[in-house]
């Protein structure tokens, strides 16, 4: 019995050491892997750990208010107020920084007006009515500006004001019962206000700036490449024929993946790119807006390229392989199309030029095709039913996708044309009219002359002449 009761001891102690052991091991390697997670977070988006000093800096600024003692008599332990909007205000963008500190200073002055006039008006009623008719407007305003903050539009823009303006009244308007210098205090918090958001506002916009709308603008064009590269591998993986002499590239497959949820990040992006200023390529009254309908479209066409991505290594997709080699070669003319129409329109967006629509166009043509010979009895009468089933279910599938790309270039085309001078006409290829030049000038067909710039020139016609028939015999 001794032995027994030893032995499930040892047993136990064992136990304890290697659960001891194994924790003590899952410690060592989250303190080791958490530099490496803070260096991959860095290297994904340098502009992180700008942001975060620039957040420092103006932290930074704002406390001297502390320090600095003519500054300090001033403003007193009202300051902190300063420090509190900094962090509260600055924000990764621009846009974001702006409308916040807007929001927060028109919201505090509005407030600290109303409340220092409802505490005079509270005044002229007398002792018994101040608390009454204050607490009335206390819940007058509390409840309409909360209603307020149910509409979209006004949620989408002015919901951190709305809440600043119920926080500034209520503090300004009830301390004015216990306080008799509401005037005095009001006053320091709007001038506290007014120099962390000037202090904010400032540090984001002149060290660095990020703004909302170069990343909108980057990101709408950057998911259309995305299933431009989808389609462009979609052939050679689904049929398994190898594209351009390579094998596919998985990565490129599943890059479409992160379109179906952007919406979200879509329309904050627009909410702040509408505080922005001028900047770069973008003037005043840029029509951020339109870039909504280009992301709608851009995900409702992913949803159809995710619909396709489940015919690739699946087992329904060996009839396509097998006995519709014309199904094939026509699907993957018309993906490979697709794939270069939808890259050209994601080029002539993020550079801003009027797009072309050469490979749209021949992407049309290449779904007419398809579906001609879908309903030609060239298929063959040996085929069965269900073995068809999975070809023109893929086929049907790229045809949805030519009517959604063709709405995007027109989205695109109308982007470009609200925005007016912003979006230039695509200039010809300098490098490839170089190269064709020197074609024919190697055939002996054209010479090159000088520019027209560079002076006065002479153009040299060499006319040869064809032997005639006496001179050959």
């Amino acid at each position: 019995m001794a032995s027994q009761v030893v032995g499930v001891k040892n047993i136990s102690e064992a136990g304890n050491a290697h659960n001891d052991h194994g924790f003590c091991g899952r410690m060592m390697n989250k303190v080791v892997e958490f530099p490496m997670k803070l260096k991959k977070l860095g290297q994904d988006d340098p502009r992180r750990i700008v942001h975060s000093l620039k957040v420092g800096l103006a932290v930074l600024l704002v406390t001297l208010l502390y320090y600095l003692d003519p500054l300090y008599d001033g403003l007193g332990a009202t300051a902190m107020w300063a420090v509190l909007t900094v962090v509260v205000v600055f924000e990764f963008s621009v846009g974001a920084t702006l409308g916040r500190g807007l929001n927060r200073i028109l919201a505090t002055f509005l407030a600290g007006s109303l409340g220092f006039g409802v505490h005079h008006l509270a005044n002229l009623s007398g002792e018994k009515g101040h608390p009454i008719l204050v607490g009335g407007f206390v819940f007058l305003l509390a409840a309409l500006v909360t209603f307020f903050r149910f509409f979209p539009r006004i949620k989408a823009r002015y919901d951190y004001g709305l809440l600043i303006f119920i926080l500034t009244f209520c503090m300004i308007s009830v301390s004015g019962y216990r306080d008799d210098e509401i005037l005095e205090m009001a006053h320091k918090r709007v001038s506290t206000i007014l120099i962390g958001a000037f202090t904010a506002v400032s540090v984001c916009v002149f060290i660095r700036p990020v703004w909302a709308g170069d990343d909108l603008h980057n990101s709408v064009a950057t998911n259309i490449e995305k299933l431009g590269s989808f389609l462009e591998e979609f052939g050679s993986s689904c049929f398994k024929k190898p594209c351009h002499g390579r094998e596919s590239n998985m990565t490129l497959l599943k890059g479409y993946s992160s379109v179906l949820n952007t919406k979200q990040s879509e329309e904050s992006q627009v909410n702040f790119a509408r505080w922005e200023p001028r900047h770069g390529r973008f003037r005043f009254r840029h029509p951020w807006k339109h870039y909504l309908k280009i992301g709608s479209l851009t995900r409702q066409c992913a949803y159809r390229l995710d619909t396709l991505n489940g015919y690739i290594n699946s087992d329904i997709q060996k009839p396509l392989t097998i006995k519709n080699s014309k199904v094939q070669e026509l699907c993957m003319k018309l993906s490979s199309e697709l794939s270069k129409g939808l890259k050209e329109q994601a080029f002539s967006m993020k550079v801003m030029t009027r797009p072309t629509s050469a490979h749209i166009t021949k992407s049309r043509a290449a779904a007419n095709t398809l579906k001609s010979f879908l309903k030609s009895p060239d298929l063959g009468e040996d085929i069965h039913l269900l073995d068809i089933i999975p070809a023109v279910t893929v086929a049907s599938l790229l045809t949805d996708v030519v009517s959604y790309v063709e709405k995007i270039e027109k989205s695109i085309q109308e982007l470009a044309s609200l925005s007016h001078v912003r979006f230039k006409s695509a200039e010809p290829n300098k490098e490839q009219e170089q190269s064709e030049q020197t074609k024919l000038h190697k055939h002996g067909i054209v010479h090159p002359c000088a520019d027209k710039n560079d002076g006065p020139h002479h153009v040299i016609s060499i006319v040869q002449l064809q032997p005639s028939l006496k001179e050959i015999a």
